[in-house]
């Protein structure tokens, strides 16, 4: 049972951040990166604070401060910031199928830092999904779309900071509730993207559209794919252990993808399918555990 709502958590959240991808890239031709991510994050901090006063959840040690504010750059102005910016220069499909080699990066943060045991399947894992971004990726040519290019990689710095977050919050997740490392990674996600904003406004300041479905997607970026997905996703990781957890993920790009074809007329070649089934391969490897292993329960603490 609390495997099945640990699965239900993951999935949620990657299935609405696989449409994240799909509305970022039609948000961000009307507002630019950094102020669409300052503005989601305080949509998203105004709607996990209140819940979190309602449900006092809100007190931390002071010496974890430092932990979290860190899960706060790296996984939201981090993370989220490269993945603005990669999907504004790649795509929808490209930019959810890149990034979901994060469960294979994020096996190896688990080892580093959570001391979880890394095997020669896992190892293998981010071999090949290392092999599926290049491929995706490509070789640049005399007649690449250097823009796209450098988004794709980008889009790949996105994956590794992302699986770093979510190592970093799982062992938050040990101490405090999932509400309240959400809640306080946020403030620190809206502190740590001001100074970017500024700059991007000053360089080059935006003139905001008046376009209501525009601002819809602000408001589900904010609220439903940033305070929901965000809370579902730590959430899910109190029930699984990390390496199992992180197949839930691939939810992510399969939703993406579709999406991305189907609303935005995206093409997908060849290299998208030779690279998608390498780092579905690698997702696999890294996931699967030995049936002697039990999953890790976490269900005594309260949301």
């Amino acid at each position: 049972m609390n495997f099945f709502k640990g699965a239900v958590y993951l999935s949620l959240a990657a299935s609405i951040w696989g449409m994240t991808y799909v509305v970022s890239k039609v948000v961000l031709d009307h507002i630019s990166p950094w102020l669409l991510l300052e503005m989601r994050f305080l949509l998203a901090l105004i709607a996990l604070g209140i819940i979190c006063i309602i449900q006092k959840s809100w007190k931390i040690d002071k010496k974890d401060l430092l932990t979290i504010a860190m899960i706060g750059l790296v996984g939201y102005s981090g993370s989220i910031g490269l993945q603005f910016i990669g999907t504004k220069l790649s795509g929808a499909a490209m930019g959810s199928l890149i990034t979901s080699a994060s469960p294979a990066l994020i096996s190896f943060f688990a080892f580093l830092i959570l001391k979880e045991k890394i095997n020669n399947r896992k190892i293998i894992s981010l071999v090949l999904a290392t092999i599926g971004v290049i491929v995706v990726i490509g070789i640049p040519t005399g007649n690449t779309d250097y823009g796209a290019y450098y988004g794709n990689i980008i889009l790949f710095g996105a994956a590794i900071t992302w699986a770093l977050y979510t190592v970093l919050s799982k062992a938050q997740t040990k101490k405090y509730s999932s509400l309240t490392v959400t809640t306080w990674a946020t403030v620190f996600g809206v502190i740590f993207t001001i100074p970017f904003t500024v700059v991007e406004q000053i360089q080059n300041p935006s003139s905001l559209s008046l376009n209501f479905w525009i601002w819809m997607g602000v408001i589900f970026l904010g609220t439903i794919s940033t305070a929901g997905a965000f809370y579902l996703w730590n959430k899910g990781f109190e029930f699984i252990d990390t390496s199992t957890g992180s197949l839930f993920f691939f939810f992510q790009p399969l939703i993406g993808t579709v999406f991305g074809f189907f609303l935005l007329n995206e093409s997908i070649k060849t290299s998208f399918y030779v690279g998608s089934l390498l780092i579905i391969l690698a997702v696999y490897l890294s996931i699967k555990e030995p049936k002697n292993l039990s999953t890790i329960n976490y269900s005594s603490k309260k949301a």
